[in-house]
């Protein structure tokens, strides 16, 4: 078992705001920048003596390269996740972040010209008092 200092570094080294935790080959959980702040930074507990497998999160679902975005997207809001490790043939070949559907539906939006049609940001914004969630 790495240390949470080994993977803060691999994090600072790549620019990467997450890392999975793999065991025999298999991806069994995820640290994310959030797990250092939560779990670490705000217990105080020293980096170099805490294991990455005591503040990992356990992957709880996945999906695979063909899957429809929209599939993706309901198991991330279903699990309350950020991060969907994308499985093929039992191996994992990668990941889709927020970040990378927010991005995937700007360009649809500005292709299609479809901003227009939506909401204005005060529809959807989370207000301070419910920011806990996030």
């Amino acid at each position: 078992d790495k240390s949470a200092l080994e993977a803060a570094g691999i994090m600072a080294e790549k620019g990467i705001s997450s890392v999975f935790v793999v065991r025999d080959g298999d991806p069994v959980g995820i640290v994310s920048e959030r797990d250092f702040i939560k779990k670490i930074c705000a217990k105080e507990l020293p980096i170099a003596q805490v294991k990455i497998g005591d503040i990992m999160s356990k992957i709880l679902t996945t999906a695979d390269p063909e899957m429809p975005i929209e599939v993706a997207v309901q198991r991330m809001v279903n699990h309350n996740i950020r991060r969907l490790p994308i499985m093929e043939d039992g191996k994992l070949v990668g990941i889709i972040t927020v970040t990378d559907l927010a991005r995937h539906l700007r360009t649809t939006l500005l292709l299609e010209g479809a901003l227009s049609d939506f909401s204005n940001i005060d529809d959807v914004f989370t207000t301070m008092d419910q920011d806990d969630k996030h």
